[in-house]
């Protein structure tokens, strides 16, 4: 599980909090033929964040609208949350099926500038 504290200090060694960057949601599926192994399976990109604080968990959203997430827009509002905050779970609604996903890992694309939040499935 991942926490809000993991994605603030990744940004910043990943890519020195570049506010361009645009956060999307990268897919890794269990290898059918090796359970142990990953398979990257595609990517899209998040629309909307909002912090849960009965659930303590930040959860992104993607809600099919035309805005794309950026780190800019992004970390800004969480480097003024409190300590207790910053131990908030990181999660993803994908859809319908798919909501309450657990962030398992973070990766960027410096080519594209995209910042990916990984989900298992």
């Amino acid at each position: 599980m991942q926490y809000i504290i993991d994605l603030i200090e990744d940004v910043r060694e990943q890519i020195g909090n570049n506010e361009s960057y645009r956060v999307t949601a990268g897919l890794l599926k269990t290898d059918v033929s090796d359970s142990k192994r990953l398979i990257y399976s595609g990517e899209a990109g998040l629309n909307a964040y909002h912090i849960d604080k009965i659930a303590k968990v930040l959860r992104f959203e993607i809600d099919g609208s035309e805005s794309q997430l950026t780190i800019g827009e992004l970390i800004p509002s969480l480097l003024i949350l409190d300590m207790d905050a910053m131990m908030y779970a990181l999660k993803m609604d994908v859809n319908t099926q798919y909501s309450d996903m657990e962030i398992v890992g973070f990766g960027k694309n410096d080519d594209e500038k995209r910042y990916i939040l990984f989900i298992k499935i």
